[in-house]
Protein backbone atom coordinates (compact mmCIF):
# COMPACT_ATOMS: atom_id res chain seq x y z
CA UNK A 1 0.00 0.00 0.00
CA UNK A 2 1.38 3.02 -0.93
CA UNK A 3 1.33 6.20 1.10
CA UNK A 4 -1.24 8.09 -1.53
CA UNK A 5 -3.48 4.88 -0.50
CA UNK A 6 -3.41 5.25 3.04
CA UNK A 7 -6.59 6.13 3.60
CA UNK A 8 -6.06 8.17 7.37
CA UNK A 9 -2.40 9.54 5.88
CA UNK A 10 -1.40 12.16 8.30
CA UNK A 11 -4.80 11.76 10.32
CA UNK A 12 -4.27 12.83 14.08
CA UNK A 13 -6.72 10.02 16.48
CA UNK A 14 -6.92 9.94 20.06
CA UNK A 15 -7.70 6.28 20.91
CA UNK A 16 -8.89 5.60 24.34
CA UNK A 17 -8.33 2.26 26.61
CA UNK A 18 -5.43 2.21 23.71
CA UNK A 19 -3.76 -0.61 25.95
CA UNK A 20 -5.35 -3.78 25.36
CA UNK A 21 -8.37 -5.52 23.75
CA UNK A 22 -10.07 -3.40 20.72
CA UNK A 23 -8.36 0.01 21.64
CA UNK A 24 -5.10 -1.40 20.84
CA UNK A 25 -6.20 -3.03 18.12
CA UNK A 26 -8.13 0.25 16.65
CA UNK A 27 -4.62 1.91 17.23
CA UNK A 28 -2.27 -0.46 15.65
CA UNK A 29 -4.94 -0.64 12.09
CA UNK A 30 -5.36 3.23 12.13
CA UNK A 31 -1.41 3.91 12.44
CA UNK A 32 -1.04 1.17 9.67
CA UNK A 33 -3.90 3.09 7.64
CA UNK A 34 -1.77 6.04 7.96
CA UNK A 35 -2.75 7.84 11.37
CA UNK A 36 -1.03 9.01 13.99
CA UNK A 37 -2.14 7.87 17.24
CA UNK A 38 -2.22 9.61 20.71
CA UNK A 39 -3.11 6.41 23.04
CA UNK A 40 -5.05 7.07 26.35
CA UNK A 41 -5.37 4.17 29.10
CA UNK A 42 -5.20 4.15 32.82
CA UNK A 43 -1.92 1.39 33.27
CA UNK A 44 0.69 3.48 32.30
CA UNK A 45 3.14 0.49 31.47
CA UNK A 46 0.60 -1.52 29.47
CA UNK A 47 -0.18 1.99 27.72
CA UNK A 48 3.45 2.83 26.76
CA UNK A 49 4.38 -1.45 26.16
CA UNK A 50 1.15 -1.36 23.74
CA UNK A 51 2.05 1.79 21.89
CA UNK A 52 5.80 0.75 21.12
CA UNK A 53 4.22 -1.03 18.95
CA UNK A 54 2.75 1.82 16.91
CA UNK A 55 5.19 4.66 17.59
CA UNK A 56 8.93 5.11 18.19
CA UNK A 57 7.88 7.40 21.10
CA UNK A 58 5.29 6.22 23.25
CA UNK A 59 5.95 8.69 26.41
CA UNK A 60 4.55 11.53 24.23
CA UNK A 61 2.59 9.99 22.71
CA UNK A 62 0.06 8.26 25.12
CA UNK A 63 -1.62 9.43 28.35
CA UNK A 64 -2.58 7.36 31.69
CA UNK A 65 -4.86 8.35 32.99
CA UNK A 66 -8.66 7.66 34.99
CA UNK A 67 -11.37 8.75 32.35
CA UNK A 68 -13.76 8.72 34.68
CA UNK A 69 -12.71 11.89 35.78
CA UNK A 70 -14.25 14.52 33.82
CA UNK A 71 -10.81 16.72 33.99
CA UNK A 72 -8.59 13.73 32.77
CA UNK A 73 -10.90 13.61 29.75
CA UNK A 74 -10.09 17.41 28.98
CA UNK A 75 -6.51 16.33 29.66
CA UNK A 76 -6.60 13.62 27.44
CA UNK A 77 -7.57 15.96 24.47
CA UNK A 78 -5.38 18.93 25.52
CA UNK A 79 -2.36 16.48 25.65
CA UNK A 80 -3.28 15.14 22.33
CA UNK A 81 -3.25 18.30 20.41
CA UNK A 82 -0.51 19.38 22.14
CA UNK A 83 1.72 16.47 20.95
CA UNK A 84 0.36 16.34 17.26
CA UNK A 85 -0.51 19.01 16.43
CA UNK A 86 -4.61 19.02 16.34
CA UNK A 87 -7.13 16.51 16.21
CA UNK A 88 -9.08 14.70 13.32
CA UNK A 89 -10.77 11.73 14.68
CA UNK A 90 -11.47 10.74 18.59
CA UNK A 91 -12.56 6.92 18.87
CA UNK A 92 -14.02 6.18 22.09
CA UNK A 93 -13.12 2.91 22.80
CA UNK A 94 -12.45 2.39 26.50
CA UNK A 95 -15.36 0.81 28.94
CA UNK A 96 -16.13 -1.67 31.54
CA UNK A 97 -17.96 -4.21 32.68
CA UNK A 98 -18.74 -6.04 35.95
CA UNK A 99 -21.59 -8.77 35.94
CA UNK A 100 -23.34 -7.72 39.35
CA UNK A 101 -26.88 -8.56 40.91
CA UNK A 102 -28.56 -5.38 40.18
CA UNK A 103 -29.97 -5.12 43.99
CA UNK A 104 -26.29 -5.13 44.82
CA UNK A 105 -24.81 -2.62 43.11
CA UNK A 106 -23.69 0.21 45.20
CA UNK A 107 -23.42 3.97 45.04
CA UNK A 108 -20.46 4.00 43.71
CA UNK A 109 -20.63 1.42 41.45
CA UNK A 110 -23.06 2.36 39.54
CA UNK A 111 -21.20 5.69 39.16
CA UNK A 112 -18.43 4.55 38.20
CA UNK A 113 -20.63 2.09 35.24
CA UNK A 114 -21.95 5.33 33.54
CA UNK A 115 -18.52 7.63 34.30
CA UNK A 116 -16.59 5.38 32.30
CA UNK A 117 -19.24 3.81 29.92
CA UNK A 118 -20.91 7.21 29.09
CA UNK A 119 -19.72 9.99 30.62
CA UNK A 120 -16.16 9.73 29.64
CA UNK A 121 -17.14 9.57 26.04
CA UNK A 122 -19.29 12.55 26.75
CA UNK A 123 -16.53 14.50 28.07
CA UNK A 124 -13.95 13.71 25.82
CA UNK A 125 -16.18 14.09 22.97
CA UNK A 126 -16.72 17.86 24.43
CA UNK A 127 -13.51 18.68 24.66
CA UNK A 128 -12.36 17.56 21.15
CA UNK A 129 -15.85 19.52 19.34
CA UNK A 130 -13.41 22.79 18.83
CA UNK A 131 -10.08 21.13 16.84
CA UNK A 132 -12.49 18.49 15.04
CA UNK A 133 -14.93 21.04 13.88
CA UNK A 134 -11.34 22.92 12.77
CA UNK A 135 -10.38 19.74 10.86
CA UNK A 136 -13.90 18.55 9.68
CA UNK A 137 -12.94 15.72 11.53
CA UNK A 138 -15.37 12.53 13.56
CA UNK A 139 -16.22 10.95 16.35
CA UNK A 140 -16.41 7.03 16.22
CA UNK A 141 -18.10 5.70 19.61
CA UNK A 142 -17.62 1.99 20.69
CA UNK A 143 -20.94 0.94 22.60
CA UNK A 144 -22.13 -2.77 22.43
CA UNK A 145 -24.72 -5.27 21.89
CA UNK A 146 -25.91 -4.31 25.43
CA UNK A 147 -26.86 -1.40 24.03
CA UNK A 148 -29.51 -2.50 21.99
CA UNK A 149 -30.49 -5.68 24.28
CA UNK A 150 -31.25 -6.35 27.68
CA UNK A 151 -28.36 -8.32 29.76
CA UNK A 152 -28.50 -10.16 32.99
CA UNK A 153 -26.25 -8.57 35.86
CA UNK A 154 -25.37 -5.40 33.68
CA UNK A 155 -27.69 -2.87 34.46
CA UNK A 156 -25.21 -0.50 34.36
CA UNK A 157 -23.13 -1.11 32.00
CA UNK A 158 -26.53 -1.93 29.65
CA UNK A 159 -28.13 1.86 30.98
CA UNK A 160 -24.41 3.40 29.82
CA UNK A 161 -24.31 1.82 26.36
CA UNK A 162 -27.98 2.64 25.57
CA UNK A 163 -26.96 6.24 26.50
CA UNK A 164 -23.83 6.11 23.84
CA UNK A 165 -26.05 5.41 21.50
CA UNK A 166 -28.40 7.71 22.29
CA UNK A 167 -25.68 10.72 22.50
CA UNK A 168 -24.28 9.26 18.88
CA UNK A 169 -27.89 10.29 17.49
CA UNK A 170 -27.95 13.62 19.25
CA UNK A 171 -24.35 14.77 18.31
CA UNK A 172 -25.21 13.66 15.03
CA UNK A 173 -28.34 15.56 14.50
CA UNK A 174 -26.69 18.59 16.27
CA UNK A 175 -24.19 18.92 14.14
CA UNK A 176 -25.97 18.01 10.55
CA UNK A 177 -24.83 21.36 9.20
CA UNK A 178 -21.15 21.23 10.55
CA UNK A 179 -18.39 19.27 9.41
CA UNK A 180 -18.52 17.15 12.10
CA UNK A 181 -19.41 13.05 11.83
CA UNK A 182 -20.59 11.12 14.82
CA UNK A 183 -21.04 7.07 14.46
CA UNK A 184 -20.87 4.56 16.95
CA UNK A 185 -20.31 0.51 16.01
CA UNK A 186 -22.40 -2.26 18.86
CA UNK A 187 -19.35 -5.55 19.19
CA UNK A 188 -21.01 -8.60 20.42
CA UNK A 189 -18.56 -10.29 22.66
CA UNK A 190 -15.00 -10.43 21.44
CA UNK A 191 -11.96 -12.41 23.19
CA UNK A 192 -10.40 -9.52 25.24
CA UNK A 193 -8.48 -9.66 28.80
CA UNK A 194 -12.17 -7.66 29.81
CA UNK A 195 -14.45 -10.78 28.67
CA UNK A 196 -12.70 -13.57 28.99
CA UNK A 197 -11.47 -12.54 32.66
CA UNK A 198 -15.59 -12.27 33.41
CA UNK A 199 -16.18 -13.86 37.02
CA UNK A 200 -20.12 -14.15 37.41
CA UNK A 201 -21.84 -12.89 40.64
CA UNK A 202 -22.45 -15.80 43.50
CA UNK A 203 -26.05 -17.77 42.81
CA UNK A 204 -26.40 -16.43 38.91
CA UNK A 205 -28.47 -17.52 36.72
CA UNK A 206 -26.26 -19.27 33.79
CA UNK A 207 -29.15 -19.90 31.47
CA UNK A 208 -29.83 -16.23 31.94
CA UNK A 209 -25.88 -15.47 31.20
CA UNK A 210 -26.18 -17.82 28.03
CA UNK A 211 -28.37 -15.56 26.34
CA UNK A 212 -26.12 -13.24 25.66
CA UNK A 213 -23.85 -15.54 23.78
CA UNK A 214 -23.58 -15.24 19.99
CA UNK A 215 -24.47 -18.31 17.74
CA UNK A 216 -20.97 -18.22 16.11
CA UNK A 217 -18.84 -17.27 19.19
CA UNK A 218 -16.68 -14.75 20.53
CA UNK A 219 -14.78 -12.33 17.79
CA UNK A 220 -11.60 -11.23 17.28
CA UNK A 221 -10.51 -7.55 18.44
CA UNK A 222 -9.45 -7.66 14.64
CA UNK A 223 -12.48 -8.49 13.17
CA UNK A 224 -14.51 -5.15 14.62
CA UNK A 225 -10.96 -2.57 14.44
CA UNK A 226 -12.06 -2.66 10.39
CA UNK A 227 -15.18 -1.39 10.65
CA UNK A 228 -13.73 1.39 12.94
CA UNK A 229 -11.11 2.54 10.94
CA UNK A 230 -13.62 2.77 7.76
CA UNK A 231 -15.53 4.85 9.93
CA UNK A 232 -12.94 6.96 10.93
CA UNK A 233 -11.50 8.02 7.10
CA UNK A 234 -13.08 10.19 4.50
CA UNK A 235 -14.13 6.98 2.92
CA UNK A 236 -17.27 7.61 5.14
CA UNK A 237 -17.54 11.08 4.63
CA UNK A 238 -21.45 10.75 3.90
CA UNK A 239 -21.87 8.48 7.13
CA UNK A 240 -22.94 10.04 10.35
CA UNK A 241 -25.40 8.90 12.89
CA UNK A 242 -24.72 5.41 11.75
CA UNK A 243 -25.58 2.51 14.39
CA UNK A 244 -23.65 -0.41 13.36
CA UNK A 245 -23.91 -3.96 15.04
CA UNK A 246 -21.44 -6.21 14.81
CA UNK A 247 -21.93 -9.60 16.46
CA UNK A 248 -21.48 -12.54 14.79
CA UNK A 249 -25.62 -12.82 14.63
CA UNK A 250 -26.32 -11.93 18.11
CA UNK A 251 -28.95 -10.10 17.14
CA UNK A 252 -29.95 -11.19 13.67
CA UNK A 253 -33.40 -13.47 15.29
Amino acid sequence: MTSTELPLQDKVALVTGASSGLGQEVARLLTARGARVFGVARDKDKLHQAMAAVTADPSSHSLAVDLADPAACREAVSACVAALGGLDVLVNTAGAHTLRHTGQVSDDQWERDLAVNLSAPFFLSQAALPHLLERAGNIVNVSSVAGVQGQAYSAGYCSAKHGLIGLTRAMAVEFTAATLRVNVVCPGGMLTPQVTGFTFPDGADLDLVMRSAAPRGLMETSQVAPLIAFLASDDAAAITGGVYLLDNGKTAG
